[in-house]
């Protein structure tokens, strides 16, 4: 790697459904001028830009197949050459197993490049599903609410539009929202192990307030850049 170069802030966040990575990811951009790369964005991206790898990729979904972590890791690295993720980025959805965390890190090996800290989003189960099967959002600007945690002002009504159509997404219950879990822990809580012995991993108690736990991240992104 050349000295001279300032080696770019790769950074993972893991946490289950609703432990609230995505709100979390923007704050840290906003902080650190970092970038957000969702695995669902990258792939859209991808194959709206028509890129070779983006090719590969509508190929297979139009025919109602998973696409391979290849051709994921081949639009990751496409996406992280662009001069925008210089600085480095925040990983939300990706790696999901620790196949594909040894993906990553080979593609980043190649680039000169790591992850300078794979941050845990330690969360309650049972609070999860309490916390997504509670939400609903606005169909008209997308303002989203929750039953408890943050209802309307005037009830049915929208804060920020005025709208009066309120939507949940339909596996947004008890039943689902526990599958969803259910699934992480068997395919993607390994990773915090894995993280953990190549001596990256940072835990933070993500039940504490957004602001606190955005305190708290903050603090280990300063460390890891240290």
């Amino acid at each position: 790697m050349d000295a001279s170069r300032v080696s770019p802030v790769n950074l993972i966040l893991l946490g289950p459904p609703g432990a609230g990575k995505g709100t979390q990811a923007r704050m840290l951009e906003d902080r650190f001028g970092l970038v957000q790369l969702s695995t669902g964005d990258l792939l859209r991206a991808a194959v709206a830009a028509g890129t070779e790898a983006g090719q590969r990729a509508k190929a297979v979904m139009e025919a109602g197949d998973l696409v391979s972590d290849e051709i994921v890791i081949a639009i990751l690295r496409d996406r992280l050459s662009q001069a925008d993720c210089a600085g480095g980025v925040i990983l939300d959805g990706f790696p999901r197993t620790t196949v594909q965390a040894e993906a990553l890190d080979a593609l980043l090996f190649d680039m000169d490049q790591g992850i300078r800290a794979a941050i845990s989003l330690e969360v309650e189960d049972q609070a999860m599903v309490e916390r997504i099967s509670g939400r609903f959002t606005c169909a008209g600007c997308g303002e989203g609410y929750h039953d408890i945690h943050k209802t309307p002002a005037v009830a049915g009504v929208c804060d920020k539009c005025g709208g009066t159509e309120m939507t949940r997404r339909a596996d947004d219950n008890a039943e689902t929202v526990a599958s969803r879990l259910s699934a992480y822990h068997a395919q993607t809580a390994p990773l915090i192990d894995y993280y953990d012995g190549r001596g990256v991993l940072a835990r933070v108690d993500a039940m504490a307030e957004i602001d606190v736990v955005a305190q708290e991240l903050s603090a280990v992104v300063r460390q890891a850049t240290a």
